[in-house]
């Protein structure tokens, strides 16, 4: 008799799990998710609107608590907008007097007013600017000093109020300067002070409406599902709210209607349009017993469903839940941009300082002046935003992109090692190939008929669920063939199946398994085994009572995508590895097909894990592509595991990347945005550093004894402004990948 073994897959050697229940899997996230978190600093939540004790910038919705509240996910609903907008509109009405006081001197009527006179006026208009409209500014400066957690509004408040106090002294008290600060006359700046307020503030509210844009690939798919649904109960349909649909419920779907939740169709048939969540774009047929998912669209047809997932349990839920989660985390090369910034602002007060002492020392009359004015342009021009915000609007845009067209990024991280990756592990069944196998080809021995062979086979893998198994039953019942009833079932770790067909013992599966228990096959039986291998079929033994009955060849085509998709990965400099349990003389022909370089066949999942190790042990980066269930261990040990599914709630929680449509075009694009990703990151990091490298020398005034130019406070505070506009700008670019 042949000998038993643990549960596992009988043709590819991979262990046979059960799914994780969703339940489960989602035990671990918070029940109540934080209403709002900061954009820039992990792990700052709250749940009240307000600043980031951190970094001082404004707490954002957090997608997670509000999924299922699109409302707020306007601009028009968002409190915050409204008050720096109207904050903005109020300064600019004050600001304008004092600027047209202060620089519009040789302007009619303006000349007459004496200047002491419009100094006063100036105080008068600038004051509330600074600490009316300017009051969220200055609280975000007064905690900062209050925590010892230095940002940017650290840098303003300092350089607004030594501006402002500055020109308040020499109006107020100018006896309390020496001569040398005024030089005789009055040179005031509340104009500058007021100026910069109008501009940060004008700065924070586009820089808030650009953030808002980052988070358009999550608010798109939270708006996917439908606000009611069409219950049919007792005959009559009713329009429904959709969080009172429960699973059970039998729904119509109408021509055109988006389906509400997940569930399976009972009655009628359709096409289904789910490009907006896996990028597919050919619509998919629908009929009765067909698994349909909310979100989509249906076509033209018409048909009822059951629910059987709803709420927070629906596939597109937990791609909001995922991503949003994904878009909170930071990336590795954020660490960098985290240990500058620790530095960055007592580095830059101290650079302020010291332009101030040199300037006053040394610099021409008004030399006090002068140092206030360039220390204050040092303080406005460094603010730290862009370089805070340079990796998470990046991250942020690109996972949101990435859902967008199916692909699933758990975490920045992933996305980071992704670009990273050289080399790439494929499984053949279900990723390069269409994962639907059929009986190509039955080669009874003399003495059988082909029937009497598929008869025997089918009884006994009509209890597996593994795709070969399936193919064989499935060509079973094409042919009428009734199935007899299997006893003491044994799956067989990388061999085959065993079972008890009345009083005969039946096993299917591999030949060098038989071998190595005494069973061979005859010449005739083996040299047909391997011309099925070498056209790319995958061979069954079948044995009766340990007697060879004869082959079973199933095929299973190669994706059309998987041709083109390869070339196109190579082309990204990948080095392209078949990992599967099928025999060698079948994987080599679908390597040789495919132009992949590198092939190893006949593995258990043991041994696929051990490939990835000693893959990785070569300081190379590997990914391992499968279908997320069967090749658990070996997702598990690559640097990444992208498991090419459906779309299904075992491989949104199980994988580090899920490939909605699950074929090579998506790993592709998968690896693709990786790579646009890291190269915005890096353009936005340049971009900071370079402009802090070059923008503080220059407020500094290191030109002013060559050109005898200097930086303008208010000319600082505009490009400190647009630098983090600019920021997100660039990484808004990825919406278009």
């Amino acid at each position: 008799m042949l000998p038993s073994a643990p549960t596992s897959c009988p043709h590819c050697s991979s262990d046979e799990q059960k799914p994780k229940p969703a339940a489960a899997a989602r035990e671990s996230l918070p029940s109540t998710p934080p209403l709002y978190i900061c954009p820039m600093c992990d792990g700052v939540s709250s749940d009240k609107s307000g600043a980031c004790p951190h970094c001082g910038m404004a707490l954002e919705k957090n997608p997670l608590a509000q999924r299922n509240e699109p409302e707020c996910c306007g601009d028009g609903g968002d409190e915050e907008v409204r008050d720096l907008w109207w904050r903005v509109r109020w300064s600019t009405a004050m600001t304008a007097p004092v600027v047209l006081l202060s620089m519009g001197m040789e302007l009619p009527v303006i000349r007459d007013i004496p200047h002491e006179a419009s100094a006063w006026m100036q105080f008068v208009w600038a004051t509330p600017v600074v600490f009316w409209v300017g009051w969220p500014l200055l609280v975000r400066f007064a905690r900062s000093l209050v925590t010892l957690r230095f940002n940017m509004f650290t840098l303003i408040g300092l350089g607004v109020l030594a501006a402002w106090t500055y020109s308040t002294v020499t109006l107020v008290a100018p006896q309390w300067l020496p001569h040398a600060a005024t030089h005789g006359g009055m040179v005031l700046y509340f104009e500058s002070a007021a100026v910069i307020t109008v501009l940060v503030l004008l700065g924070q509210l586009l820089e808030l409406r650009a953030r808002k844009a980052t988070g358009s690939a999550i608010r798109a798919l939270m708006n996917l599902a439908p606000k009611t649904a069409l219950l049919v109960r007792d005959g009559h349909e009713i329009d429904t709210p959709i969080d009172d649909i429960q699973p059970g419920d039998i729904l119509r779907l109408k021509p055109g209607s988006r389906i509400p939740v997940d569930g399976i169709v009972t009655e009628g048939s359709s096409t289904v349009d789910e490009s907006m969540l896996t990028g597919e774009s050919m619509p998919q047929k629908k009929e009765a017993g067909s698994a349909v998912t909310g979100g989509t669209v249906n076509a033209t047809g018409t048909f009822l469903m059951r629910a059987e997932r709803v709420g927070a349990n629906t596939v597109l839920s937990q791609i909001v839940e995922m991503t949003a989660k994904a878009q909170a985390s930071r990336a590795p090369v954020q660490r960098l941009a985290d240990r500058v910034s620790a530095w960055f602002v007592p580095t830059v007060v101290g650079i302020a300082l010291l332009t101030f002492l040199l300037w006053w020392q040394f610099g021409p009359q008004p030399s006090f002046a002068f140092a206030v004015v360039n220390a204050v342009a040092v303080l406005i021009i460094a603010c730290p935003c862009a370089l805070g915000l340079a990796t998470p609007m990046a991250v942020t845009v690109g996972l949101g992109r990435g859902a967008q067209l199916g692909i699933l990024i758990k975490n920045a991280e992933t996305l980071e090692r992704l670009h990273g990756i050289d080399i790439l592990m494929l499984d053949k069944t279900g990723t390069l190939t269409e994962g639907k196998p059929s009986v190509a080809e039955i080669f009874p021995l003399p003495g059988l008929s082909a029937r009497d062979l598929l008869a025997c086979a089918a009884a006994v893998e009509a209890v597996s669920e593994h795709p070969i198994a399936t193919a064989i039953v499935r060509a079973a019942k094409e042919r009428n063939i009734p199935l007899a009833a299997v006893t003491d079932f044994q799956s067989i770790t990388g061999s085959g199946v065993l079972g008890n067909v009345g009083d005969s013992e039946v096993f299917i599966g591999q030949e060098a398994f038989l071998k190595k228990n005494g069973v061979f096959i005859s010449a005739e039986c083996h040299t047909q085994s391997m011309r099925m291998q070498a056209e790319g079929c995958t061979v069954v033994v079948v044995v009766l009572n340990e007697k060879p009955l004869g082959l079973i060849a199933i095929k299973d085509k190669l994706k059309e995508s998987a041709p083109p998709a390869i070339t196109a990965l190579h082309a990204l400099g990948l080095k392209l590895q078949m990992i599967t349990g099928d025999s060698l003389a079948t994987a080599q022909r679908v390597a040789k097909d495919l132009g992949i370089d590198d092939v190893a066949a006949e593995v258990s999942s043991k041994e696929k894990l051990l490939h990835v190790y000693q893959a990785r042990g070569k300081d190379r980066h590997v990914a391992f592509a499968g279908d997320g269930i069967n090749d658990a261990p070996a997702l598990a040990a690559a640097d990444v595991g992208i498991a090419m599914g459906t779309g299904t709630e075992v491989a949104i929680q199980s994988a580090a990347v899920t490939l909605m449509k699950g074929d090579l075009r998506a790993l592709h694009q998968a690896f693709s945005l990786s790579r646009a990703t890291m190269k915005v990151i890096r353009q936005n990091l340049m971009f900071a550093f370079l402009y802090n490298g070059l923008g503080i020398p220059l407020a500094a005034g290191i030109l002013y004894p060559l050109t005898g130019w200097l930086l303008n406070p208010m000319i600082a505070s505009i490009a400190m402004s647009l630098s983090s506009v600019s920021v997100i700008l660039n990484s808004l670019r990825l919406r278009r990948f």
